[in-house]
């Protein structure tokens, strides 16, 4: 086998799973020639998973008989097919991904890959056509199966009408499979799980016909993940229909987060919170565990984020204040990455900084936020309305804690960045109508020329504007004016109704406020704090009989309950005066079917934490060991690379080696592990020698073992993989990037080091302007003015559950 700049490829009409000494051609022809580290088999198979998969077990009771001979890769094709029905699809193209590499020639593994890329067209495309290449030793069975997802993939949809043929022409197949083979309880779940997606499409009415189907899959398994589907089905103001299957579904497939995530849907839509919460929680325990055994980068997985900000949602409303704050903390603290988990975008650094400022706000915590506004957590981004956001937050902290000087502090610098960017859109304009008028353009196209200059600048102005409001409504407040400010916190939109409800009360109007309060409660039902805030006007307002019935709703759901923040530690004296005592929660529910449910600190850590990395021990150039001990106490980033024979490798540790010094700056040393053997380690060194001492040291690892420790290696087509590690000084793996191609950023590894290494320091960028800087409005703004912070609440211990079954 070639390891350097040029590797021998494998046709795609042979066998896509071999390794390359298993298939090699006689030649090196120019259009067999791949890179280092890429497949042998074409593009596709450079994304997706190049380790091998193992029997999980817990992966759902499935089978799906496909034509081989090997006992176990119908074990592995059944386990990719139980990841499909739990939308585990990275770790479904990886079972299949196993059964090709048992079985060369089996079709159905290319059609599981194709299935498990559902939201990746082009690759979908290549992994069908390598499964139609290979139908000819198929049954008439799996034929009809391939055919089918091979024509979706053919099919056109440039309009309504071939969308919708498109649909139904599938459906037919998959009936096909259940009237031919009605044994075949996989294809009434696949079609299933088609009549339900595309059901618009198919213009069916109702869903009751779709869940009939499902349930003749329940009748022969009752344990079958076609529970998933059930639950999205009813997944409306009809989830009751759905609780049976809410109760099974994680049972049916523990291994899998997101089978557990379904039941919190069904729950939420049902107001039952607690439970919503107890099964969200074991999803995320479930995912925490799975990634950190196996390496995974948290959002490699596309719906990891989705469930844990949804769990911090529940967590919220069960008013499990300093839970929802740690889960949105570590979630923040997540490895960062820019194909999976970046800001902006919709993962976890995303919802991350939503949810902790959500929980910090709903349940006061001001010092909190502004400690961690100073800290990796919520520290200053550049993107514009995250940036606008900090600062207004930071400024209702500071003025609902009574802080109005530095409240003022946020309200002029939104000020200033506002005058800023109207006076650049005045000048925008100001030359877009001249050069129009210039042109000769008549007052129509001047009046579209002069909208298009302010279009770049329109949601910035608007979001600076609404942050304005806001802050300005706290100074009408502390001048006394409660109507005043009432109407503009009104206008600033994005503010709690309880707290609105709360200065309607301070403004005089108290019965339209117990009103707007009372709806809020018997909208929201089951959340605690729209009945903590109602219990409080009520109890102002003199009606106390009312405030007592009010709290004995909310005692009936408060178990959960963290009585130290302010909305709850509010309501303590009139706890007491009711007779309720300080401590007024009632006993924690337990768990629906709790005897059937694990236990919950048994499926992993609430919280994700890095994974130890492997030790080595290898020759440099010289001979003398390097191994990853001596960095113990320092972080190091660890650079694995395919020879001093791959292009794109001297090109990733030549973007490394001039940012040696600023790593070395931020205390992070740099060392690149090699597959050359010792003598062309040798000539690595000779090669920088002519440009100067390379800055960092490099070493061989010519059996690959170390390669194959990290995951830098294609289990499947047996050549190593480019490898970036970030390892801390404790020896924990805090980031990586494995893959096709070598990761070239050296500058975003040298930022997320930072960030992660450092969590308590605040990012270098730009803070908010002081009061008394009487520079122009459009200077650039100066130092950090806070405050020293208070200390952060301490992160949930990982080793207790949440919240227990029973």
């Amino acid at each position: 086998m070639v390891r350097g700049m040029i590797a021998v490829a494998v046709c795609l009409s042979g066998a896509a799973a071999w390794s390359a000494e298993e298939a090699l051609p006689s030649a090196a022809s120019p259009e067999n020639v791949v890179k280092a580290g890429h497949s042998y088999h074409g593009e596709a198979f450079n994304e997706g998973p190049r380790q091998a998969a193992y029997l999980m077990g817990t992966t759902g009771n499935v089978s799906l008989a496909i034509t081989t001979k090997d006992p176990l890769a119908q074990a592995f094709f059944n386990q990719g097919v139980g990841q499909l029905h739990g939308f585990w699809y990275f770790e479904a193209e990886r079972s299949f991904r196993q059964v090709s590499l048992l079985d060369h020639d089996c079709a159905m593994a290319y059609w599981g890959m194709a299935l498990a890329n559902v939201n990746n067209e082009k690759r979908a495309k290549s992994f069908i056509a390598e499964a139609a290449k290979r139908k000819g030793t198929a049954s008439e069975r799996e034929k009809i199966y391939i055919d089918a997802l091979e024509a979706w993939y053919k099919a056109e949809t440039g309009d309504e009408k071939k969308r919708k043929s498109r649909v139904q022409n599938y459906v037919n197949a998959l009936e096909n499979i259940v009237h031919k083979f009605p044994e075949d309880t996989e294809a009434r779940a696949l079609l299933s799980l088609t009549l339900w997606q595309g059901r618009s499409d198919l213009a069916i009415p109702g869903y009751f016909a779709i869940d009939a189907l499902m349930n003749s899959v329940l009748a022969v398994n009752p344990r079958h993940p076609v529970h998933h589907y059930r639950i999205h089905l009813w997944d409306n103001d009809k989830a009751s229909e759905a609780v049976n299957s809410a109760e099974k579904c994680g049972l049916s497939a523990p291994g899998i987060a997101h089978m557990w995530h379904m039941s919190g849907h069904t729950y939420s839509d049902l107001k039952q919170y607690f439970d919503a919460a107890w099964h969200q929680e074991a999803s995320a325990r479930t995912d925490h565990a799975y990634m950190m055994r196996d390496g995974i980068l948290p959002d490699a997985i596309h719906n990891f984020a989705h469930n844990n900000e949804w769990l911090v949602r529940n967590l919220q409303h069960l008013g499990r204040a300093h839970d929802a704050v740690a889960l949105s903390r570590n979630t923040i603290e997540l490895p960062r990455h820019p194909r999976y988990n970046n800001l902006p975008g919709g993962k976890s650094a995303h919802y991350g900084r939503l949810r902790l400022y959500e929980s910090y706000s709903m349940f006061e915590m001001w010092d909190a936020l502004i400690a961690d506004a100073q800290t990796q957590y919520l520290g200053p981004v550049e993107e514009h309305p995250e940036l606008v956001k900090r600062i207004r937050l930071l400024g209702r902290a500071y003025f609902r804690k009574g802080d109005v000087v530095n409240g003022r502090v946020q309200l002029t610098s939104l000020e200033n960045r506002l005058k800023r960017i109207q006076q650049d859109t005045a000048a925008a304009v100001d030359l877009a109508v001249a050069k129009a008028r210039f042109e000769g353009k008549d007052a129509k196209a001047v009046e579209a020329a002069e909208s298009q200059a302010k279009q770049p600048t329109n949601d910035k102005i608007r979001v600076l504007e609404r942050a304005i409001d806001e802050l300005q409504g706290y100074v009408l407040l502390q001048e006394g004016k409660p109507g005043e400010a009432l109407d503009r916190l009104k206008k600033a939109t994005g503010l709690s109704d309880e707290y609105l409800a709360e200065i309607e009360f301070q403004a005089g109007k108290k019965d339209e406020a117990l009103k707007s309060a009372q709806n809020l409660v018997n909208n929201n039902k089951n959340k605690v704090l729209p009945l903590a805030n109602l219990i409080q006007l009520q109890w102002q307002y003199g009606k106390k009989d009312e405030a007592k019935q009010t709290f004995e709703t909310l005692r009936e759901i408060s178990g959960s309950i963290d009585l130290d923040v302010g909305p709850f530690a509010r309501l303590t004296p009139i706890a007491v005066e009711l007779g309720f005592g300080a401590d007024w929660r009632k006993p924690k529910p337990t768990a629906k079917n709790a005897a059937d449910l694990p236990d919950l600190a048994s499926l992993g850590p609430i919280h994700w934490t890095p994974s130890p990395a492997k030790e080595w021990s290898l020759p440099n150039a010289e001979g003398q060991l390097q191994t990853l001990a001596q960095f113990h106490g320092r972080p190091v980033v660890v650079i694995f690379y395919l020879g001093y024979g791959c292009l794109h490798c001297i090109e990733q540790l030549q973007a490394f080696a001039p940012k040696t010094a600023e790593f070395e700056q931020a205390g992070i040393s740099l060392i690149a592990i090699s597959t050359d053997s010792l003598e062309d380690l040798k000539k690595s060194h000779e090669r920088y020698k002519k440009e100067g001492v390379f800055p960092f040291p490099l070493v061989s690892d010519e059996s690959l073992v170390t390669f194959k420790q990290y995951h830098a290696f294609d289990d499947f087509e047996k050549v190593p993989l480019h490898g970036t590690f970030l390892i801390d000084g404790e020896g924990k793996i805090r980031w990586q990037d494995i893959g096709a191609e070598p990761f070239m950023d050296a500058s975003f590894v040298l930022k997320e080091a930072n960030r992660q290494l450092h969590p308590n320091t605040i990012p270098t960028i730009e803070e908010p302007v002081p009061l008394d800087d009487n520079r122009p409005a459009n200077a650039d703004e100066p130092r950090n003015v806070f405050p020293k912070p208070a200390p952060t609440p301490a992160p949930m211990p990982t080793e207790k559950p949440m919240v227990t079954a029973g």
